[in-house]
């Protein structure tokens, strides 16, 4: 199954204080390229989301990494995942992967069990201890919906107005779940 990761990572962080996404993590690099680099542990096309202005060397991402402009990123998730759904229109890929650039520690296991899961009519939902997490894997057939979407509920309506596509996946991977909201987060 051909997968493409989508990163979101144009959201304004605002009860972190602070632009979270540069945030340096113990080796020095900053947390979204952390996660992208996750992400490229596993899938061979990876596209990140920024803010208009914003460039991928900005936050130490690789030279070769897609960076996706949201112009209306200040407006709420839906919009910048609307704006790299439709950056998809070039991809062969069956299905695409919408993780988060503030959750660094998913396991590159999961990722790719995630990814085997999927096909180009399934939602695939991670769950940990009972509660739905990241990344949510979606088929091409869901493609022109997210490319709709506006608003700050991301992909939710989506995965409502779908229940009867989605498979849920039991993982043992609490990464799945972890995010960076607030500076105690990356403890």
């Amino acid at each position: 199954m051909s997968v493409v990761a989508l990163v979101l990572a144009a959201g304004s962080g605002t009860r972190f204080g602070a632009d979270k996404r540069r945030v340096t993590l113990v080796d020095g690099r900053s947390l979204l390229a952390h996660s992208v680099e996750r992400a490229r542990g596993v899938f061979d096309d990876v596209r990140v989301v920024l803010r208009a202005g914003e460039w991928g060397e900005d936050f130490g991402l690789p030279a070769d990494c897609q960076v996706i402009v949201s112009p209306d990123a200040a407006l709420g998730m839906g919009h910048s995942l609307a704006a790299g759904a439709r950056s998809l229109s070039d991809s062969q890929a069956q299905a695409v992967a919408i993780l988060l650039g503030d959750m660094p520690w998913i396991e590159l296991a999961t990722l790719r069990r995630l990814a085997e899961a999927s096909s180009a009519s399934r939602i695939v939902l991670p769950r940990h201890a009972g509660q739905q997490g990241h990344p949510v894997i979606f088929g091409r057939e869901f493609w022109p919906a997210l490319g709709k979407l506006a608003g700050d509920e991301g992909a939710r309506e989506v995965v409502r107005a779908q229940r009867d596509c989605c498979l849920v996946v039991d993982v043992g991977d609490a990464g799945v779940l972890l995010d960076v909201d607030t500076p105690q987060g990356l403890v």
